[in-house]
């Protein structure tokens, strides 16, 4: 079978490449940076390039995006190319071109503002159902990119499928009050309860979706770790998280201690993905619990596909604020 991989010199893109070269896929890789992933350099917004590389594909896994580390470096109007025009440069040639999948990776970064409840309120629990308020230029162009995914799908009947993915990147946190609080290893770890995937069950669920794809017709998926809260969890969660989990998964804090480790005091929002667990069948092996697991057994918690891709960064440049510029509202026009 034949796949076209966007955004291959990324790190889902390498770990999707990777992964299908070792099924035996033939793979085109389309980026803008050359990589040993990579076959044909360009962007996803030059039509004829896309045109040419989609020829004879049958599945399209389209990962190539502008993100939020780009806000304060890039225009609005990139965005608007990139990741909109880009991805209808693409859904237009899998028209064309008969393909059988079309899966859009998108980010559980389209929630945006709905992702914080109100001083006071319970944590969000965050389902597909939690209607998108996105807060910034690449919130809201992947929001777009998603609803053109549905269009194509109702009016050419492309099967899509969207998957919304939380955090998967190996580079520091973004948040200086975060970086100086906790160690990395420490804070990732914590992620796993709510807001964090390993890339190894983010490429199963991307192979999962284009198998799926054409009996499902279109679906949007969060992809995510699974949590070991509860609905009932929320309103102690928001502002004792030691407690929640020392109830949800009472060995953690040994493990933690033996460390230095700590847990976040509080936690405002949990991702939930029953549903991709339901409809796909996705079966994600990496979480909390397999976190603990591996701090016990005294080996490293991430999966050797996470191990192999590594660390990226998302800019040649080095920034005081932080592994990426802070975008503080007087970004390019």
């Amino acid at each position: 079978m034949k796949f076209l991989v966007t955004g291959s010199a990324g790190h889902l893109g390498e770990a999707l490449v990777r992964t299908l070269h070792s099924l035996d896929h033939e793979v085109v890789g389309l980026d803008i940076l050359k990589s040993p992933f990579t076959t044909h350099i360009g962007s996803i917004s030059e039509r004829s390039l896309v045109t040419h590389c989609m020829k004879e594909v049958q599945v399209v896994f389209h990962a190539a995006t502008l993100h939020k580390p780009h806000i304060a470096t890039h225009s609005r109007q990139e965005f608007v190319d990139t990741n909109i025009t880009g991805t209808l440069n693409l859904l237009e040639a899998a028209v064309s071109a008969g393909v059988k999948s079309f899966v859009h990776t998108s980010t559980t970064s389209v929630f945006g503002d709905a992702l914080v409840p109100p001083s006071g309120h319970p944590a969000a629990w965050i389902t597909e159902d939690v209607t998108p308020v996105p807060k910034n230029i690449y919130g809201a162009t992947k929001a777009a990119a998603e609803d053109l995914c549905q269009l194509f799908h109702r009016n050419q009947n492309l099967p899509c499928i969207v998957l919304r993915t939380s955090r998967f990147f190996p580079e520091e946190d973004d948040n200086q009050e975060v970086r100086e609080a906790f160690s990395d290893l420490n804070s990732k770890a914590n992620e796993y309860l709510y807001r964090r995937v390993d890339i190894e069950d983010v490429v199963s669920a991307h192979l999962l979706a284009a198998e799926r794809a054409p009996d499902l017709g279109f679906r949007r998926y969060i992809v995510s770790a699974t949590t070991p809260f509860h609905r009932d969890d929320l309103e102690q969660l928001r502002h004792d998280a030691p407690g929640v989990v020392r109830k949800r998964v009472p060995d953690y804090e040994v493990k933690y201690s033996h460390r230095g480790w700590k847990m976040f005091p509080g936690i405002e929002r949990v991702y939930v993905n029953e549903r991709a667990r339901d409809e796909l069948r996705w079966l994600p092996q990496y979480d909390f619990t397999s976190v603990i697991n591996s701090l016990n057994a005294g080996v490293d918690f991430r999966s050797p596909l996470a191990r192999a891709v590594g660390a990226k960064g998302y800019h040649n440049e080095v920034f005081s604020q932080g592994p990426y510029p802070v975008d503080d509202g007087s970004i390019k026009a």
